[in-house]
């Protein structure tokens, strides 16, 4: 079984709130059990995914770091882990992922701001959804999807006190404790 991680480098605290914020919502939702925000501690951006988790339920982790490096080799000392950089410029994410889910523990890399050349060098892996500009929000999103086979949107979430009951018109949600 693959896990999965995320680490947002660059996090600006007033410019990138909303993006950070979604990036989580994103690591969280297709699969990812926690994301560390490298930059500015936001501890606005834990509250609220500490929130999203409690009523959605399951776990996610969110942490802070001022340090990528310190990340990064905290990171290598799991076994059959490989870091993953998410960058239009990389290889096709479609002729690198069979040889990243060998790996058990993915840390994907998303950028907020420009990324400095030794995170392309320290990664084991640069790897684009396309070489078009997107956001990292989409890249995770497709990233993580393809990592986890699409078996992640058929995940269930622990200790839930909302559930959406699909519908093919009208909304059904489920609350309580």
């Amino acid at each position: 079984m693959v896990r999965a991680s995320v680490l947002r480098y660059g996090h600006r605290s007033v410019r990138d709130y909303r993006v950070t914020s979604h990036c989580a919502l994103v690591a969280r939702a297709f699969g990812a059990e926690g994301i560390t925000i490298c930059g500015e501690e936001d501890e606005s951006i834990r509250r609220s995914i500490e929130k999203v988790s409690e009523k959605w339920g399951g776990t996610f982790s969110v942490g802070f770091s001022d340090s990528w490096k310190n990340e990064f080799k905290k990171f290598r000392k799991r076994r059959n882990s490989a870091i993953v950089h998410l960058t239009m410029y990389g290889i096709p994410l479609q002729k690198a992922i069979g040889k990243i889910r060998k790996f058990g523990n993915i840390m994907a890399v998303i950028g907020s701001q420009k990324v400095e050349g030794a995170v392309y060098g320290d990664s084991d892996f640069n790897v684009s959804v396309t070489q078009q500009p997107h956001s990292e929000i989409a890249a995770l999103a497709v990233f993580l999807h393809e990592l986890f086979g699409g078996k992640e949107l058929e995940r269930k979430f622990p200790n839930a006190k909302i559930r959406i009951i699909p519908k093919e018109k009208g909304k059904k949600v489920l609350k309580g404790e």
